[in-house]
């Protein structure tokens, strides 16, 4: 099943080069196709899933380079499974968004399409060597993707890109390297029983820090972001606030917290630090852009303070208190927000790409009454402002909400500088809303778009669905969580000294 739901769409997107130029709209039907395909696989990993144990599931072992015992192995557990669910959802509706995309289509679809293909794969690789594969071959596509059919700037954008999370990467492979040359074997459950000294932890973390903070990412390695999403087509946007920036929070629940819970616990407070200066400043810098993207790129390094902040919050509630179920809620809460914010994001970013479809621009101040001339879209875009402000019974509210409980019971402080975010995500989501919708018509240009089309009110009201969802019954996800993350909270509550 799982080499099924990684290999289908990397095979398909070689398939749909060979559709050529000329033959762009079969391009489209069949990586569409796909798309679609690989994500009804994926739901069969959720009606078949146990939600009673943290055990992997769905797992298969082979052999992939003996010399150096490095497996094929894959597996799923209450982590993986939601991301894998969000990665083929937002794959699919990325495709069906993309149609008006006209330059190289087959190209530019085999290119989704092995990205996507990559992405699962790293969500469910049980090999550090495996899972360092997948993570450093994703790049590629989306280098290609920015590069190819970016903005003006593209190539510049896509080569910060690159350069950052490779070289965050290079850190993380010196990491697994040690731990492979420590204990003799690179799966990721053996790395968790080494016995490590804490200066050896302490390398270790920092090693994986440097690779998962880039990517988060993280204050102050989040620059190489905003650039990327401003030049980036708006499907290669939507893909990297909703998945791929998730890989990074993944691999701290993955790695970091279980292999090196001493040097966790000892650096929480920097990572905490980091998170709260995240929620916090960049908030601030979101609230004076002038471009809605980069506006939602600075968001998006603000809400993804949230994750880090649920995460690391864990260790001072275990170790300082001996809280656990205080603990497992602020890892609930990370693993959430970060599927809330898949939605919310891919939802915003699908709707700036909405309205530059139709003026070929993303300047607030060209826009004005919007809602005078597309309701059905300002319908819309109103929610996922709202949402993206933690508005209650939207799903930006869940995990936020969590978070700040859980930072509560550690320092009454860190949940009221948490909380400050709700305010400020508050004034610049609404204020881009009144700009750009409210008011008089803003010029002839405006006066001319039209209101969503089927296509586009399909894929707007997917993620208005999810959104909505999640915000009023997220039992489901936490209930898949649960062992999962009851399970991690026992070993960071355990030391290795």
């Amino acid at each position: 099943m799982l080499s099924l739901l990684v290999w289908l769409p990397i095979v398909g997107g070689l398939f749909t080069l060979a559709f050529g130029n000329e033959r762009a709209n079969a391009a489209r039907w069949f990586a569409t196709g796909v798309a679609t395909v690989t994500f009804a696989l994926s739901v069969l990993l959720f009606t078949g899933f146990d939600f009673g144990t943290a055990a992997m599931q769905f797992v298969e072992d082979k052999p992939w380079i003996p010399a150096f015992d490095i497996r094929y192995h894959l597996g799923v557990d209450g982590f993986s499974v939601p991301l894998i669910g969000l990665t083929t959802l937002t794959s699919a509706l990325v495709l069906v968004g993309a149609w008006s995309v006209d330059k190289r289509v087959s190209q530019y679809y085999a290119s989704f399409l092995i990205l996507e293909g990559l992405m699962i794969g790293v969500f469910c690789a049980l090999d550090s060597m495996l899972f360092y594969v997948f993570f450093e071959c994703m790049l590629i596509p989306m280098f290609i993707i920015i590069g190819v059919w970016g903005g003006p700037r593209r190539v510049y954008a896509a080569l910060k890109f690159f350069l950052y999370t490779f070289l965050g990467s290079v850190f993380m492979l010196i990491a697994l390297i040690y731990l492979y040359m420590k204990g003799g074997s690179w799966q990721i459950a053996d790395m968790v029983q080494l016995s490590l000294t804490a200066t050896e932890q302490t390398w270790i973390f920092f090693g994986f820090l440097l690779g998962f903070a880039i990517k988060i990412p993280m204050f102050p390695v989040h620059t190489w972001l905003p650039d990327a999403h401003v030049e980036a087509p708006t499907a290669g946007s939507v893909i990297l606030a909703a998945i791929m920036l998730k890989i990074g929070g993944y691999g701290f629940l993955r790695f970091a917290l279980p292999i090196v819970p001493d040097a966790g616990a000892e650096w929480a407070w920097l990572l905490i630090a980091l998170s709260l200066i995240a929620v916090v400043y960049v908030g601030l810098v979101a609230l004076v852009q002038d471009d809605m993207k980069r506006l939602i790129a600075y968001s998006s390094v603000a809400h993804m303070g949230f994750v880090t902040l649920g995460t690391f919050i864990a260790f001072g509630l275990v170790r300082d208190y001996g809280n656990l179920d205080a603990a497992r809620l602020g890892l609930q809460g990370a693993m959430v927000q970060m599927v809330s914010h898949g939605f919310i994001s891919a939802a915003l970013f699908t709707s700036i790409g909405v309205l530059y479809d139709r003026l070929h621009t993303r300047r607030i101040k060209d826009y004005g009454g919007v809602a005078n001339l597309m309701p059905v879209f300002a319908v819309f875009y109103v929610l996922f402002a709202m949402a993206n402000s933690g508005l209650p019974g939207t799903s930006g509210f869940v995990g936020e909400f969590m978070v700040i409980l859980a930072s509560f019971q550690k320092h009454p402080l860190i949940a009221l500088v948490a909380a400050v975010t709700l305010i400020i995500s508050a004034g610049y989501s609404l204020w881009l809303v009144k700009r750009v919708l409210w008011g008089p018509v803003g010029n002839a240009k405006v006066a001319a778009m039209k209101d969503l089309d089927g296509r586009e009110l399909f894929v707007l009201g997917v993620f208005a669905v999810g959104t909505l969802l999640l915000g009023v019954w997220p039992k489901p996800l936490t209930d898949m969580m649960e062992p999962t993350i009851a399970n991690l909270a026992m070993q960071i509550a355990a030391s290795k000294l």
